[in-house]
């Protein structure tokens, strides 16, 4: 495929996506666009550990540290604040900040990935168990009470910004979460198109050849660090405001399994599978819940296995490979002309473009 036409596929892409964000309201009931709106939070922490595994090489069991943290922070600041604007920001903040702590004693530590591992694991525990072990009056923050194992319900949900009063319907959440997922989507894909984002691959592939080009891949593996805890913080606040409520679960291991899940059937080193994953498995896990007829973690379990040992590259590289093999690749100018010489003369005209 030319330069031009990917360009232009992209961006049709973008713009079919935008109409069905705008669209989905009046087409689908409010049931089922209130689950679109949950699939469209957690694809946002889909795509933060992501964007940190696939590009970073940094693979992370913790991400709901980041994601509970967002969510916590945008329920305590929204009831003492009363508006949801402040309240976003300090959900985006806070993990970043935390992100940044972690990852600085990680990162400069010299820490090796299967440590790493274990660590992001152990700070996810960590928080669940704290959190879990505040009920009572005396745990508060403000005017939220933190409530321990039974959560923060009434949490305010989004409101217009600056307008605490002008509360936000379930079809204007809806236009907010789909249109950040698309955001953070655009951000990334432009982020990784950008001399930054390649230096976050070539430290990915090779520490040693990055720094010997002078890069500091501590830094590099820092900042990619920090962005995703953001990310993370945000999914974890648009999540609070699809149920007004949150608890010490957000933090839960099952939920870190399943975004490793997510990631691997919809495919590795891709910012669209993710995406597609997340909303396949929580599909699938949704409607297995309202029949009560099989365990869901058996059936999460089935299908990691069936997809690590049938499609390991996951659902979106593999249509990809697919796609290329049918559709015919322009080749260049250049090459096509070699292809008409004669095989004597296109050995020497290579040798000498050598």
């Amino acid at each position: 495929m030319t330069v031009r036409f990917r360009l232009v596929a992209q961006a049709v892409a973008v713009l079919i996506a935008i109409i069905a964000i705008v669209l989905i309201p009046s087409v689908i009931e409010l049931f089922a666009m209130m689950q679109l709106t949950l699939f469209a939070a957690m694809a946002v922490l889909a795509l933060s550990l992501a964007f940190i595994w696939g590009f970073g090489g940094i693979l992370s069991f913790g991400q709901t540290a980041f994601f509970g943290l967002g969510g916590y922070a945008y329920a305590i600041s929204a009831i003492n604040f009363q508006d949801s604007t402040p309240s976003i920001l300090l959900a985006i903040i806070i993990p970043a900040l935390f992100a940044a702590i972690l990852g600085y004693f990680i990162f400069f530590g010299r820490i090796s990935d299967v440590y790493l591992g274990v660590i992001t694991l152990t700070v996810t525990l960590i928080l669940f168990n704290c959190v879990n072990s505040t009920s009572g009056d005396e745990y508060r923050i403000g005017k939220a009470l933190l409530g321990g194992f039974n959560g923060i319900p009434a949490v305010p949900t989004f409101n217009v910004p600056f307008y605490p009063d002008q509360i936000l319907s379930p079809e204007q959440s809806w236009w907010v979460t789909g249109g950040t997922l698309l955001g953070i989507f655009l951000l990334l894909r432009l982020l990784l198109s950008l001399p930054a984002g390649r230096v976050i691959v070539a430290v990915r592939e090779n520490e040693v050849r990055a720094s010997l080009l002078g890069y500091d891949p501590r830094k590099v593996k820092l900042l990619t660090f920090i962005l995703s805890g953001a990310i993370a913080g945000l999914a974890g606040a648009l999540y609070v405001n699809w149920g007004a409520f949150v608890g010490p679960t957000i933090f839960s291991l099952s939920l870190s399994a399943e975004i490793i899940i997510w990631i691997t059937v919809g495919g590795l080193g891709t910012l669209l599978g993710p995406i597609v994953g997340c909303v396949l498995i929580e599909y699938i896990v949704a409607y297995i819940g309202s029949q009560q007829a099989l365990n869901s973690n058996l059936v999460l379990g089935a299908v990691l296995v069936v997809f690590v040992l049938l499609l390991p590259k996951g659902l979106v590289p593999t249509a990809r490979d697919l796609l290329m093999r049918l559709v015919p690749v322009s080749k260049p100018k250049a090459q096509l002309a070699d292809e008409q010489l004669s095989p004597s003369v296109a050995a020497s005209h290579m040798a000498g473009a050598e």
